[in-house]
């Protein structure tokens, strides 16, 4: 359904919002549609005729699950120049941390997970789509001449690694002073190597 697609309508909207609150608290290894439909106020049929099935269905709010991630990425970028890694990885620790985005980062790491081993299927690019996404914002986080160096490639790597990391940490034991201790060690380590090649951020 391209048209669809394309253009939902305001049901369609409406149905995915109330669907991707569903996930949020129920996961998407499981989802069913017809225990979904009944939660949400409608019908299976109502749900195929929308989003055509439950591959398309889960495609649709992984989409929506990205664009809440994305948010915090554009508030990154709206910076009138380049803030630097350290700085750009303590704000996004800080959204990462926060207890507000543990269901969506529940659903992320699990859509992560399922990409990766469920390559051909709904998640199917997910993994990578996502760690090209952070690796994106955080180049845009970078000075200029460390963006375009190969030793700005691997810092950014070596950052989006370290919140990754601590991310699936804190979602396993709930622990967020112990984890982020070790990322605000790891970062503090990052700034005074930035501080000692002269670099801001």
């Amino acid at each position: 359904m391209p048209s669809e697609a394309a253009n939902p309508s305001a049901r369609q909207i409406q149905l995915l919002e109330a669907a991707y609150a569903y996930a949020l608290g129920h996961g998407l290894a499981s989802l069913s549609l017809r225990p979904l439909a009944e939660a949400i106020g409608t019908s299976t049929r109502v749900l195929m005729f929308l989003f055509g099935n439950k591959d398309g269905l889960v495609k649709a709010l992984l989409e929506r699950a990205r664009a809440d991630e994305l948010v915090l990425l554009v508030d990154l970028r709206r910076a009138g120049h380049p803030m630097g890694l350290t700085r750009a990885a303590g704000q996004v620790w800080t959204w990462l941390a926060a207890d507000e985005h543990r269901a969506l980062l529940r659903l992320w790491a699990e859509a992560y997970t399922r990409s990766l081993v469920e390559p051909d299927g709904p998640w199917a690019g997910f993994a990578r789509a996502t760690v090209d996404d952070w690796l994106d914002v955080l180049a845009a986080c970078q000075p200029q001449p460390e963006r375009d160096s190969e030793a700005g490639v691997t810092r950014r790597t070596l950052v989006l690694a370290v919140l990754r990391g601590a991310l699936l940490d804190l979602l396993a034991t709930q622990d967020e002073r112990r984890v982020s201790a070790a990322v605000h060690r790891q970062l503090a380590l990052l700034g005074h190597e930035d501080g000692a090649r002269g670099e801001g951020g």
